[in-house]
């Protein structure tokens, strides 16, 4: 059996979130989905809108997702060492250096192979994209002062 981790904020889900899950899901036979805590979320991207307990109801009810668990408030290196991993798939935008990633847990006792997956093709659908069209659509059909 071998056990993929995916890691992410999963705020508003999105194409781009369902598109890196079933890429992520190819990988391996098992699909353990890390959503980040809320302060993680505040630290590495911004306020988060979606509380931390309802992204991973969202994500652990996405077809692809064997589980889902919140990750670590201190350390992200923790829900590696204890959902042992045998695969990490990062997302092609997702800010860790892989080999660093691979080094770090192999240091834990956690050898494991780190792949980068590709984007989807539509980009502009990410979390804050959306947000921005949302905003920018209110503010053009909003009368003139």
């Amino acid at each position: 059996m071998v056990r993929v981790m995916a890691t992410g904020v999963f705020d508003l889900l999105h194409p781009g979130h369902l598109y890196f899950l079933y890429e992520a899901k190819k990988l391996g036979d098992e699909l353990v989905v890390v959503v980040a805590r809320d302060q993680t979320a505040r630290r590495l991207k911004h306020e988060p809108y979606v509380p931390e307990h309802l992204r991973r109801e969202m994500v652990d009810a996405l077809k692809p997702v064997d589980r889902a668990v919140l990750g670590s408030a201190t350390d992200i290196y923790e829900t590696v060492e204890r959902e042992r991993p045998d695969i990490i798939a990062l997302g092609f935008d997702q800010h860790f250096d892989a080999a660093e990633v691979a080094r770090e847990c192999e240091r834990r006792g956690v050898p494991v192979k780190v792949v980068r997956l590709g984007p989807l093709t539509h980009d502009e659908l990410a979390t804050r994209r959306i947000v921005d069209h949302i905003l920018d659509r209110a503010r053009r059909s909003a009368p003139p002062p």
